[in-house]
């Protein structure tokens, strides 16, 4: 190497030492002013975080029957059709159709002229055989006299008395005619045999109705649906029917077996409406494994129309007590059903639960838990098994008991 080149390395090299010197004596400036002004570094948290805080509420107690639910269809009370009973003309029809009419408003008129007519004529002939009954009464009375004075024959005599049985029965005879004239005139006015809902006219005054012994089918005018009370029939099947055999036969001395049926309308949230079982069939339907049953419900408001269907149940068990939690605190684990329980000590447990139906929107639980457990209700993300958790007290409340 020659000179001048040997002497520019020695330069660069002693330049190059030179910037880490001054590096150095940079940063010891720095963290003393550092070091000035904040003072020395904070020294580092050595302790962990606390654990997750959940909510935590026994499970709700409450006293409640097991129920087998079933779905049934409201069917009138009473359910007629209005036929004619004479014949003639419709001369007035006196209601507004689909209203409700109450028992003995008027509903059709026949004309009631001709049978009018024919009520007069019988009771016309009613004095005509009141008359003769009387002349022949007399005339029995006279040829009994003489019969006593031998001026007449027991011949004679029978056939006086004859006279006045015939003209008894035809006395008999033309009541019966006054009697049947004046129920021909009473079928002209038509009225609402019960209280209810009327449908249609099916004739239109002028038309002319078909009725009485004469007529082969007497003509339809309409038809009324009594409303209230009203009936809500179902079917129960075998197996529900002997559980409610059981719960009836097996009740303890002194115990009021529940007939109570609660339902509710499709649109109707749980069951807000209580009936009466009042009906079971004679016989289970061979071909269906099932029995027709029957509850009455009353309808003051009119509201319910036959044909509506309905969610029901009827109590098969006597009232026990249950324990209820909702039905966001279970969770699945493979086939079955847990929740997560929280120890004394903070851990979290999880439980095999068995659960039932619901009740006032809370899920019966039938085995798996205790009164004591405290059931982890808000906070199942953080829930670990097996991990710490903070609990904080929190409430199970049922919903409001339309059912």
């Amino acid at each position: 190497m020659s000179d001048t080149a040997l002497r520019r390395f020695n330069n660069l090299r002693f330049n190059r030492r030179g910037l880490l010197v001054l590096g150095a004596i940079a940063l010891a400036a720095l963290a003393a002013l550092a070091h000035a002004v904040l003072g020395p570094p904070a020294q580092a948290s050595l302790s962990a975080p606390p654990p997750p805080a959940v909510t935590v509420s026994p499970a709700l107690v409450t006293r409640t029957a097991d129920w087998a639910n079933f779905t049934g269809q409201f069917n009138p009370v009473n359910n007629v059709e209005i036929r004619a009973q004479v014949s003639g003309y419709l001369t007035e029809i006196d209601f507004t159709d689909g209203q409700i009419v109450h028992k003995g408003d008027l509903l059709f008129v026949i004309d009631p002229r001709p049978y009018q007519i024919q009520l007069t004529q019988a009771q016309a002939a009613v004095l005509s055989a009141q008359a003769q009954l009387a002349f022949a009464a007399k005339e029995t009375h006279r040829i009994s006299v003489l019969q006593n004075s031998g001026a007449v024959t027991v011949e004679q005599l029978d056939q006086r008395v004859q006279e006045q049985a015939a003209a008894q029965a035809a006395l008999d005879t033309a009541q019966a005619q006054v009697q049947s004239a004046q129920l021909n005139l009473q079928f002209c006015h038509i009225t609402a045999p019960f209280s209810g809902r009327i449908s249609t006219h099916l004739m239109s005054i002028g038309g002319l109705v078909a009725g009485g012994p004469s007529a082969a089918t007497p003509t339809l005018l309409t038809t009324i649906v009594s409303l209230d009370p009203i009936y809500l029939d179902f079917q129960m099947s075998e197996d529900d029917y002997l559980a409610y055999e059981h719960y009836v036969h097996e009740a303890p001395p002194g115990t009021q077996v529940s007939n109570i049926v609660q339902a509710g309308l499709s649109d109707e949230p749980g069951y807000p409406r209580n009936g009466t079982l009042n009906f079971v069939d004679n016989a289970i339907d061979q071909s269906s494994g099932t029995i027709h049953v029957r509850a009455t419900f009353a309808n003051p408001d009119l509201f319910i129309t036959p044909g509506d269907f309905a969610q029901l149940r009827l109590p098969i068990a006597a009232p026990r007590n249950v324990l209820l939690v909702p039905d966001s605190a279970l969770q699945a684990d493979q086939s079955n059903q847990v929740v997560m329980t929280v120890a004394k000590d903070g851990t979290v447990v999880s439980k095999i639960v068995t659960t039932g139906a619901l009740v006032n929107g809370l899920r019966e639980i039938d085995s798996g838990i205790g009164p004591d457990d405290k059931i982890v209700i808000n906070g199942l993300m953080r829930a670990w098994p097996g991990t710490k958790v903070t609990p904080e007290p929190g409430k199970i409340t049922a919903a409001s008991s339309t059912d």
